[in-house]
């Protein structure tokens, strides 16, 4: 299948410097590997970006007006049957590409690979960085202010999985108690092997639906071994589980319409170890696209 790579470099929804810069170096590091086509799109030199943790509203405007020309993007490379493979930036982009693939495909599921829920809301957010925010918008849980570009379906919480969660604000965990949407902990994954808590996922995100939408986060990954995340929570599971993941993605690749990996931050990795695990990842994933249609999944 024709596969695209693009570039979302955008740090604009997390207070913490760098993650805009993970694009740049990931689609250079790949060069050597990688010949398709790509596109790219950074966030303007002269925003201004706020940091201030007590402004719930941070860089609203500047992200939407990133996010709908990523939106705009994807869905024409996906009407022309591209599968996108989006490298991030902050979790925030996802919007974009999540609601792209919803509206090209109408009906999808989504799994979030991350240690964060992402369900704030504009009033439950406690450090008002908007990439906690994400998967609410992405599900139609308030935050419509976050998908104003959009006009298709959003994703159904009941299709929606997190894994790897370890990391929810309080009020955050009442979101998602009323939403619906299915959690699998790492202390889950601990119990229960990551091979069994993916495949419940897969069944979940793919129960009637046209596709699934990939977000992978590597901030999923603990810090000790990728430690090159703006954001970084302790606990998190091995190189090797990381990696076992894609392997799992990838048997069900021809269900995936579209995968993310995001918050790699350079100025936060030490030794380039988070660098290479995300070039591992992306190269995984890239292989896995230019296979689709040659697994016997096919979904119809």
């Amino acid at each position: 299948m024709k596969t695209i790579i693009v570039g979302a470099g955008s740090d604009l929804g997390v207070h913490i410097d760098g993650a805009h810069l993970g694009p740049v170096q990931l689609m250079n590091d790949l060069k050597g590997f990688y010949q398709g086509e790509t596109i790219s799109f950074i966030q303007n030199e002269e925003i201004i970006k706020s940091k201030n943790l007590s402004d719930r509203r941070k860089n609203e405007f500047e992200i939407d007006q990133f996010n709908t020309t990523l939106y705009n993007a994807i869905v024409e490379k996906e009407k022309q049957e591209y599968f996108p493979i989006l490298i991030g930036g902050d979790h925030s982009v996802s919007v974009a590409s999540a609601l792209a693939s919803a509206k090209v495909y109408h009906d999808i599921g989504i799994i979030w690979f991350d240690a964060h829920t992402d369900y704030n809301t504009f009033e439950t957010t406690v450090t008002g960085n908007i990439h906690d925010l994400p998967l609410a918008a992405i599900n139609g849980y308030k935050n419509h202010e976050l998908r104003y570009f959009h006009d298709g379906n959003v994703i159904q919480a009941t299709k929606t999985v997190v894994v790897g969660a370890r990391s929810i604000d309080d009020w955050e965990k009442d979101n998602i108690r009323y939403s619906g949407i299915t959690v699998f902990t790492t202390q889950d994954i601990k119990e229960k092997g990551i091979d069994s808590i993916v495949e419940e996922a897969f069944k979940i995100a793919g129960y009637k639906t046209k596709g699934i939408h990939i977000s992978y986060d590597l901030g999923l990954i603990d810090p000790e071994i990728a430690p090159g995340v703006s954001i970084p929570e302790f606990d998190g599971i091995t190189e090797e589980e990381a990696m076992k993941i894609n392997e799992l993605i990838l048997k069900h690749m021809d269900d995936i319409v579209s995968y993310d990996l995001v918050e790699f931050n350079p100025l936060r990795d030490q030794n380039r170890k988070t660098e290479q695990i995300a070039i591992n990842l992306l190269a995984q994933a890239i292989r896995g696209a230019q296979l689709k249609g040659k697994y016997k999944n096919i979904k119809k």
